[in-house]
């Protein structure tokens, strides 16, 4: 009767006898669905210890010691993961209870497992989620400061250059400036389609070429911590990662390395190709079967212990003093490799040091061709004369885009807000011409307040063109979009193009 009953229940059970070795408890019974979440034959279970069913030691000897002293009423539970008999794993959630007797010590522990896979998936999958979510919304934020900062170092560069150009030495000083900023608006332009959730511009890369063009770059990051060391495997095919964020990945690292290293200290970036084969990712989060292209950033530092590992690469955490880091570094890196289709894994030890382990899926498309850099431009003279109204809340940038507009013959009125925008171009004669601000909130009302007094009003939004309202009630031909940090020269060719329209 209670054979036929166990076999019925639609979990896994099975009846073992109490004692066992440190292979685990002898199986007497086990149901239908413990043979099939374990996908053994019920029957073959019998006489085996239960030990070889699971993948972690650790947890049978739990079991174990647990099982010496139990008495009825007391439960054990846990969970962890299960090998099944043809080479796969699955995540499994147990209890066990020992059978009462008659008279004298329990002899027997009844066993109950369920398959939890699913749910654990979906777990993961709702942290990651989270995680992910917390970064993008920063991100918008931390790029729309940084982006009013490389409009002024970008804009200056321009400036300079056409001070400079009888002098070919400082020039090229200016353009190095000029490149940098280029490289950075890049950066945040990804930070932003990182918040928004949009996919990145990818490009085909070597990662062995990569990685020997950024060397000197990433050994000088590591100053006197420590020496940088490159052992890249012979052969390597390519992968599939945005250049400009794949550096940032490798920057990010390489700090964190030099923050633990010690004396003697040396950070290894090595490369392999590795194969995942069915049955070896254990975890929804591990990389499924497929060849990869691996990159690995080992440190002989201090080490980091279990509990800061499962919380590395949450948004905000951090082991450094307050004040030396943000906690977001490493959350960006995971967020990065994972938009690129990738898998990021740590395994570290105090004391002995720490490898972060990235695997981008290989490809075999030929590799992209080297980004052009754009030379700096010189600043047009369009000889403009009509009012400007310009409103931006940075004072820097609002200094310089005034001045090189009025040094272009333009007359600016130039303010923080778009309520004072509205109190000076009510206050003044002459209509305003053309408005330069950003379109979202306060500036798309103000926007369509000075197009009701002025028909013939041109608009230039500052904001991207897919974060801005689209104002149906103002021609196509009577308004452009600029987004941040753009060129001077640009800025002034959009606005003349704008008024002749």
């Amino acid at each position: 009767m209670l054979a036929a009953a166990l076999w019925a229940l639609d979990q896994g059970v099975f009846i073992a006898r109490r004692g066992g070795s440190a292979a685990g408890l002898e199986i007497l019974f086990a149901n239908k669905v413990f043979g099939a979440i374990t996908g053994h034959a019920a029957a073959g279970l019998v006489g085996r210890r239960h030990g070889f069913l699971h993948g972690e030691k650790t947890d049978v000897e739990k079991i174990m010691r647990w099982q010496k002293n139990a008495r009825p009423g007391q439960t054990f539970m846990g969970e962890g993961y299960l090998q099944r008999q043809n080479g796969t794993v699955i995540y499994a959630a147990w209890n066990y209870s020992v059978i009462p007797a008659p008279s004298g010590r329990s002899v027997l522990v009844v066993a109950n497992y369920r398959d939890i896979t699913e749910k654990r998936r979906l777990q993961e999958a709702l942290v990651h989620a989270q995680r992910l979510d917390a970064v993008g919304r920063l991100a918008g934020g931390v790029a729309h400061d940084f982006n009013n900062l490389l409009s002024v170092i970008n804009g200056y560069s321009q400036i300079l250059a056409a001070d400079l150009g009888d002098r070919p030495q400082a020039l090229k000083g200016i353009e190095v400036i000029q490149r940098a900023g280029q490289k950075a608006a890049t950066l945040t332009r990804q930070l932003l389609a990182f918040g928004r959730r949009e996919p990145l511009k990818a490009r085909v890369i070597d990662l062995n070429e990569f990685l020997r063009n950024n060397s000197e770059i990433l050994a000088r990051l590591l100053g006197n911590a420590g020496r940088l060391e490159l052992a890249l495997a012979p052969v390597l095919r390519p992968v599939r990662a945005n250049p400009a964020q794949f550096q940032q990945v490798l920057l990010n690292l390489i700090l964190n390395a030099r923050d633990a290293l010690r004396q003697n200290g040396c950070v290894t970036i090595r490369t392999a190709r590795r194969k995942i084969r069915s049955g070896l990712n254990r975890r929804a989060t591990d990389a499924p079967p497929g060849h990869y292209a691996c990159v690995s950033v080992t440190d002989n530092g201090i080490g980091m212990d279990e509990a800061t590992q499962q919380q590395l690469f949450e948004p905000f955490f951090t082991t450094k003093p307050e004040g030396e880091g943000s906690g977001l570094g490493l959350s960006l890196v995971y967020g990065v490799v994972q938009r690129s289709g990738g898998f990021i894994t740590v395994k570290s030890e105090i004391g002995v040091g720490s490898t972060f382990e990235i695997l981008l899926p290989e490809t075999d498309e030929a590799v992209s061709a080297p980004e052009r850099v754009t030379p700096i431009e010189a600043l047009p003279s369009t000889q403009g004369h009509e009012t400007v109204l310009l409103v931006e809340e940075d004072d820097v940038v609002r200094k310089m885009v005034a001045g090189i507009l009025t040094a272009d013959g333009y007359r600016v009125i130039a303010v923080k807000t778009a309520a004072a925008a509205l109190r000076e171009a009510r206050s003044r004669p002459k209509p305003t011409q053309l408005l330069i601000a950003g379109l979202t909130g306060e500036g798309l009302k103000l926007a369509r307040t000075l197009q009701a007094a002025e028909p013939e009003l041109r608009v230039l939004g500052t904001t991207p063109r897919e974060n801005a309202a689209a104002p149906s009630w103002l021609k196509a031909s009577r308004r452009a979009y600029l987004p941040k940090p753009y060129a001077l020269s640009e800025l002034l060719k959009a606005a003349r193009q704008l008024l002749d329209a």
